[in-house]
């Protein structure tokens, strides 16, 4: 028999498509492992280990002990003049409200130590962050206190106001806070809103030292500040301040001669000011202490001398007027002397010269 090529070819094509068609490895669909779907296993929706929940966030506990160890330990590296023990020393108080860095504004009361107390007295000092001195001092006069020699007044003694302006690197403490403001021109005053800005933008050419901020009170500092007034109701106001080695004095007419080595000489207020707000704003006698140097404290003597003078003016000229206006120790209507006595708001375009 006699076989053709065509024929050949033939039987051979008809082999190879039957084997195509009976072979299972020559399949072209995929098998169950190269489908795309995705397997069970990598379903993210039913893998429950997978679950991208987000952790409670970390609490943490800062107790009030703790929180004025830190203040004390960076003033001891920050001040020459005042150790960690002499902070510690002082039993500091958290008031519960912060600055911007989140560190504590600490502060002490003093009660006289037999009798009722014949008026209240706010003592602050570090509301400058570059003026050292007026951070020490009161640490001294802490001191005197702690030994009674505060007469017959409660205290409230606030060592350092902005503490972000002083506990900063070294050769970095600034004036203003954290957020560059000057707390002594953040305070409420009349008009605030127009007055302080104007201030700063046309007579101080936008000097950063002497910024407002954005509004009045817009500071922790500043702000807490405002609420002890409010709720501590002071029959006076001492802040502490240098360089300029002198005494001033606003509200109520009835300031010292001097204090020790620093001679009087009223300066006037500034919008936003302490001496305005306090002083001639709420009636308040506003008694500011300018030390002679920021970063030299005065001698021994000489602080001894401050305090001795500024407590005995107190005596002569607060308790009078305080038993007068707050005779049982609460609130009172002020009577027509005593408001008599109350300094009139400087008029517009009065000079204003206040280093502070």
């Amino acid at each position: 028999m006699r076989v053709t090529a065509a024929a050949l070819v033939g039987v051979l094509c008809l082999w190879t498509h039957a084997a195509a068609e009976n072979s299972p490895s020559l399949q072209v669909e995929n098998p169950p492992s190269l489908q795309v779907e995705n397997p069970p296993s990598v379903q993210m929706e039913d893998a429950p280990s997978l679950q991208m929940e987000t952790p409670p966030p970390l609490q943490v506990e800062n107790p009030p002990s703790l929180q004025v160890d830190y203040l004390c330990e960076k003033i001891d590296r920050k001040l020459s003049s005042v150790t960690e023990e002499e902070c510690l020393g002082a039993g500091l108080q958290p008031s519960g409200a912060v600055s911007n860095r989140e560190t504590t504004l600490a502060y002490r009361d003093f009660l006289p130590e037999t009798g009722k107390p014949v008026g209240r007295v706010l003592l602050v000092g570090g509301i400058h962050g570059d003026e050292y001195s007026s951070v020490s001092v009161v640490f001294k006069w802490v001191e005197l206190l702690k030994d009674n020699h505060g007469s017959q007044f409660h205290w409230r003694v606030v060592p350092l106001l902005n503490p972000d302006g002083l506990l900063r690197p070294p050769n970095e403490s600034q004036r203003m806070n954290e957020n560059g403001v000057d707390l002594n021109r953040n305070f409420p005053t009349p008009n605030w809103e127009t007055d302080a800005p104007k201030y700063w933008i046309e007579r101080t050419r936008r000097n950063k030292r002497r910024y407002p901020g954005p509004a009045a009170l817009s500071e922790p500092e500043s702000a807490w500040l405002a609420e002890q007034i409010e709720t501590f109701k002071p029959d006076a106001v001492v802040s502490v301040h240098a360089p300029h080695g002198i005494v001033d004095f606003d509200g109520p007419k009835l300031p010292p001669d001097n204090l020790g080595p620093l001679e009087l000489r009223l300066l006037g207020t500034y919008p936003g000011s302490m001496g305005r707000f306090i002083g001639v704003h709420m009636g308040i006698p506003m008694l500011t202490v300018e030390l002679e140097s920021a970063g030299r404290m005065p001698d021994k003597g000489d602080i001894n001398d401050i305090w001795l003078d500024m407590v005995g003016w107190l005596e002569s000229k607060v308790s009078p007027v305080n038993a007068a206006l707050n005779g049982d120790g609460t609130e009172a209507t002020i009577s027509a002397p005593a408001a008599s006595l109350i300094q009139a708001p400087p008029q517009d375009g009065e000079k204003d010269t206040k280093p502070n």
